[in-house]
């Protein structure tokens, strides 16, 4: 227990452009949509937490608000922020699902406890393994040549790692992409592959075997979400690795998942688990199974990315890096008071107590649409 108690509880809701369209196999995103939560104690401490839903994979923005305005606040408001796991439990009994809405409240109130205690949110979770960690990159630009420039760009800062948008145009078109990236960096370059769900099941092993020869670290879920038996048959067949996203949400998902080896990677992201703790026991699970895992993110500002960068902190055994480059390279604007910590191609873990972020009060008035006090 602690003194702290929290007294005010806000949502906001921010819109920021993105720089240039990302198309996906499960279709075209143009910015960064998302519920930024606020929690005030009555000792003048303030949490951070975000919720970035995507309609096709998680859900809604509209919803995420809600069940942070209306549902979670009777839950939050008196509450000790410390009691973490207990509010994560009530938020669980008195919701179902709405996972974005959850991982930020579970963010805020770490940020909160971080502060309290002195420690960075990494630290409370069980430690850090890890200050720095690779980024990727993710080229979805339908516009090729655009994406060309700005890899040349992301190269020059130190960047290594691109994972390649495919499925939303025809198959000779991903693979152009590849064969012109592996040609041009050679092996220095690290590729991967995402279809975001746009493979049709009876036809997506000839299509993945066809990448091999590119040498990517991984193809990201081919086929849709609910097709797990199909996942797992694509895993069983080809030589590449396979990495579940949609199909692994939360821990029940994972075990679920590892029984049947659906796939040789577990992508871990907060807003899909519940939370930075769920995370770590998705990946738990998958390192009992011989599962290795990767740090994915949604569409996000500086919050939500800096909950993953303490979270892949944390896991024991990453090697493939994370995608947490939103807030540098997509976005229109960094909505925090200092730049998301990229530098030489790594993100860099803040040593500082709690999150290590906060938005800048200007940027926040400019990009929000409404305010849920």
């Amino acid at each position: 227990m602690s003194e702290h108690r929290i007294t005010e509880m806000r949502v906001h809701w921010v819109s920021v452009p993105a720089r240039a369209v990302h198309s996906h196999g499960s279709g075209d995103v143009a910015g960064i949509n998302a519920a930024l939560l606020e929690l005030v104690t009555d000792t003048g401490l303030t949490g951070w937490g975000e919720a970035s839903p995507w309609p096709v994979f998680t859900g809604t923005l509209e919803a995420a608000a809600a069940a942070l305005h209306v549902h979670l606040r009777p839950h939050v408001i008196g509450q000790d922020p410390v009691q973490v796991e207990p509010m994560m439990t009530q938020a669980d009994r008195v919701l179902v699902g709405h996972s974005e809405a959850k991982a930020a409240l579970e963010c805020a109130l770490l940020d909160l406890t971080g502060q309290i205690t002195g420690l960075p949110i990494a630290d409370l979770v069980g430690g850090r393994h890890r200050d720095t960690i690779p980024l990727s990159f993710s080229v979805a630009n339908p516009d090729f040549d655009a994406d060309l420039d700005d890899i040349a760009q992301l190269w020059d800062d130190g960047v290594r790692i691109y994972k390649l948008k495919t499925g939303f145009a025809d198959h000779a078109f991903d693979l152009m992409r590849l064969e012109r990236l592996r040609t041009t960096y050679g092996e220095a370059i690290r590729l991967r592959i995402d279809y975001n769900q746009g493979l049709s099941a009876h036809d997506a092993i000839r299509t993945v075997r066809d990448l091999e020869a590119f040498r990517p670290d991984f193809v990201e879920q081919p086929v849709k979400m609910h097709e797990r038996e199909a996942l797992a048959a694509i895993t069983h067949a080809v030589d590449v690795p396979i990495m579940a996203d949609e199909s692994v949400f939360d821990p029940r998902d994972a075990f679920r998942g590892a029984a049947a080896r659906i796939a040789d990677i577990f992508s871990l992201k907060t807003a899909k688990s519940g939370g930075i703790r769920r995370c770590i026991e998705v990946a738990a699970i998958a390192r009992a199974a011989g599962i290795e895992v990767y740090g994915g993110c949604m569409f996000e500002t500086s919050v939500a990315h800096m909950a993953g960068a303490h979270l892949m902190a944390a896991i024991p055994d990453l090697t493939l890096g994370c995608e947490v480059y939103m807030s540098t390279y997509y976005a229109e604007a960094d909505l925090a008071a200092e730049p998301f910590p990229v530098r030489g191609g790594q993100v860099h873990v803040p040593q500082t107590p709690g999150l290590g972020t906060v938005p800048d009060a200007d940027k926040l008035a400019a990009y929000r649409t409404e305010l849920l006090t």
